[in-house]
């Protein structure tokens, strides 16, 4: 099984997955790198060796304003190489703008504003409703103090906790995978931010469906 530290999650691209080259008959994913994990765990787990990965920097979820822009760079440079390329993205706070690059380049991407909702599942994220919960998936709680802790300044002025989560009454863990140490890390979040806690084991939610309709039709 492949192996990804954080700090590779985190770089302008991944190389491509290991397997034969590239090809007419080959799938590039383009994804965000808070996902890269996922994927990959989803390719070993279904032996889906003809699909790559490429993997903009998770970071970007900071500046949504540049995603759609980065995507167009990342299509443009591999589009001659592969038979088909799949957006591993929601809307993410681009406000239409990558949903308007992949219909222009006929690119699918995934279902949703972002991946909390596909993770949970599209359907049950919007029935539920809870605009005053934070949510995080493993990967956010893997890097909390990365995402979230040192860009709003918690580190050094712990008290904006108020102003930036006041309006919040919950933390809730969106759990890929069943590790202790994660949800550890997660309750400490929500311990940190003055928020209550919950956990919910969501496992990969519609990226994983996303992915077996991409392998189905892909060829």
């Amino acid at each position: 099984m492949t192996r990804l530290d954080d700090s590779t999650l985190t770089s302008e691209t991944l190389a491509p997955l290991p397997g034969s080259s590239s090809g007419r008959g080959r799938v590039l994913i383009i994804a965000c790198g808070a996902l890269a994990r996922e994927i990959l765990a989803l390719r070993d787990i279904n032996g889906w060796s003809h699909m790559d990965l490429t993997c903009l920097p998770a970071i970007l979820h900071n500046h949504p304003e540049k995603i759609a822009a980065a995507a167009q760079e990342a299509i443009d440079k591999h589009r001659g190489d592969y038979g088909q390329i799949f957006m591993a993205y929601a809307d993410c706070g681009t406000g239409g703008a990558l949903q308007a690059v992949c219909d222009a380049e006929g690119v699918e991407m995934i279902a949703g504003p972002h991946c909390y909702s596909f993770f949970s599942g599209n359907a049950a994220f919007e029935a539920a409703g809870e605009v005053t919960s934070f949510f995080l998936t493993d990967f956010l709680a893997r890097q909390f103090d990365t995402f979230v802790v040192k860009p709003l300044g918690l580190d050094r002025h712990p008290e904006l906790a108020e102003m930036y989560f006041g309006n919040y009454e919950k933390l809730i863990y969106l759990a890929q995978t069943d590790d202790p140490a994660l949800t550890a890390k997660a309750e400490a979040a929500a311990e940190a931010l003055g928020l209550a806690f919950e956990r919910r084991m969501t496992g990969y939610g519609d990226l994983a469906a996303a992915l077996e309709t991409l392998n189905s039709t892909a060829g």
